[in-house]
């Protein structure tokens, strides 16, 4: 939007309607009529509305209204949500420690607000026991509690098992990751 505008000697239309700083109407001017009424005021002449008969162009500081326009689209920028999908693969036979490992990875990423793909990769003949995927995921769901609700229900295609967690209630109790020792 900014660049598209046209300020001062870069407006070509021979009249144009002008608007005072406050947003009342000065009414329709020659264009040196309204560039030196700008510039007694010490402002710029930005022509605001191009298409209009004849075209709206308003007194104001340029400068400012440049900057006022970056900050709001800075603050824009940090409102958005950002959707990052993070994945952690497992194995139908998994080892305690390296599973007390990857469930403390998809905690951290559930503090950090995103979100979480869960996959069991199954090898050779483990890709006809789906149940042994199903048992890891309802131990890992059962152990995240309210940390996590469940985005898409496991599912399975081909050699592997798809489930999406999402991060669930924060409680600020300072609930720390669970460790090796608190699950002996």
């Amino acid at each position: 939007m900014i660049a598209e505008l046209r300020v001062n000697g870069y407006i070509r239309a021979p009249k144009v309607r002008v608007v005072a700083p406050d947003g009342s109407q000065v009414g329709i001017k020659r264009l040196e009529e309204a560039l030196w009424l700008a510039d007694q005021l010490g402002l710029d002449l930005v022509e605001v509305a191009p298409n209009a008969d004849p075209p709206v162009c308003r007194l104001m500081d340029y400068g400012r209204y440049k900057y006022e326009q970056s900050v709001k689209a800075r603050e824009a920028r940090k409102k958005q949500t950002r959707n990052i999908v993070k994945e952690v693969k497992f194995k139908p036979k998994i080892g305690e420690h390296d599973y007390i490992i990857k469930r403390n990875k998809v905690i951290q990423f559930l503090e950090q607000g995103d979100k979480v793909k869960i996959t069991i990769w199954f090898r050779g003949r483990e890709a006809s026991r789906p149940e042994l995927g199903l048992k890891i995921i309802d131990r890992l769901v059962e152990e995240l509690g309210d940390r996590a609700k469940v985005v898409q229900a496991p599912k399975q295609e081909g050699r592997n098992m798809f489930m999406v967690l999402a991060p669930g209630k924060v409680e600020e109790s300072g609930d720390e990751a669970i460790t090796e020792e608190e699950t002996e």
